[in-house]
């Protein structure tokens, strides 16, 4: 049991309810740790819910009832949503970027834990209200996006192997077709990493005609399982519609142009700002 006064026990409780999103925590947690009584502790909630919705962190739930509590929903708003993606844009259409053969260098902006969980943070927003158990990526530069996104939904994240591993015991594998490159490729997952009947988020951090993506879903189908939603942080668009192997999906950048001579890069915002933009 604390003693705290009560604005370090306000500090503590916020950083305890950010730490658990997605997690009911009954209101005698609290007044125990703190020897508080749940009057008190009620009152330390709604200032806390007040800041939350008004600096755009989530939505504090209150559930009444012996089996009651608060549970954090993390919210990110449209506008600080908006401001990330405006600065993903930006250090995407850095000219060094440029690789041969046209490709773009993304992996030291996967490997930034901040950008990634403001990134997770968006995809929890956005498939916040989706009945999900997992979050699933291909290896391996989806991965720290999907834990990021798996931390914000507090949810467990599945990995499709591009090659089946002998450490990862029975699995199912299936052939699928690059929808770029129109070449024949194979992915397993393990039949332990996922019960069947799950619902599923697939995050991805590129997709260019969505063939790999595909290949996710086809392989839940093998499990009984269900796509409960799609998001990738950078799409290309330089795919044709009607070449476009996934239509339903939410895209945080949209990649419109790779010039490798001029050593241009234009990058727009992904189809989650359709609405702010008015597109």
């Amino acid at each position: 049991m604390k003693k705290l006064k009560r604005s370090s026990r306000l500090v503590e409780m916020t950083q305890f309810l950010l730490s658990r999103p997605h997690t009911l925590v009954p209101l005698t947690h609290f007044a125990d740790r703190y020897g508080a009584a749940k009057s008190s502790i009620s009152e330390d909630l709604a200032i806390i819910k007040e800041v939350f919705e008004d600096e755009g962190t989530g939505e504090l739930l209150t559930l009444a009832g012996a089996a009651g509590g608060v549970k954090l929903i993390p919210r990110l708003s449209k506008q600080h949503a908006l401001a990330f993606a405006n600065d993903l844009c930006a250090q995407l259409e850095q000219p060094d970027r440029i690789l041969p053969g046209g490709y773009l260098y993304l992996s030291d902006l996967l490997g930034q834990p901040a950008m990634m969980n403001e990134a997770g943070k968006i995809f929890a927003t956005a498939f916040a209200d989706r009945q999900i158990d997992v979050v699933m990526t291909v290896e391996t530069k989806g991965i720290p996006l999907a834990y990021a996104t798996g931390a914000q939904l507090n949810l467990p994240v599945v990995l499709v192997r591009r090659d089946h591993q002998v450490t990862e015991g029975s699995a199912v594998s299936i052939n699928y077709v690059s929808g770029s490159q129109k070449s024949l490729h194979t992915m397993s997952l393990s039949r332990r990493a996922m019960r069947e009947k799950s619902r599923v988020l697939i995050v991805d951090d590129f997709m260019k005609a969505g063939g790999t993506i595909q290949g996710m879903v086809d392989l839940l189908a093998e499990f009984d399982a269900e796509v409960a939603g799609v998001g990738v942080l950078v799409e290309s668009g330089e795919i044709e519609n009607e070449e476009r192997l996934l239509h339903d999906y939410i895209s945080l950048a949209n990649l419109t142009a790779v010039d490798s001579r001029s050593k241009q890069v234009t990058v727009k915002l992904g189809n989650y700002f359709d609405e702010l933009t008015g597109q």
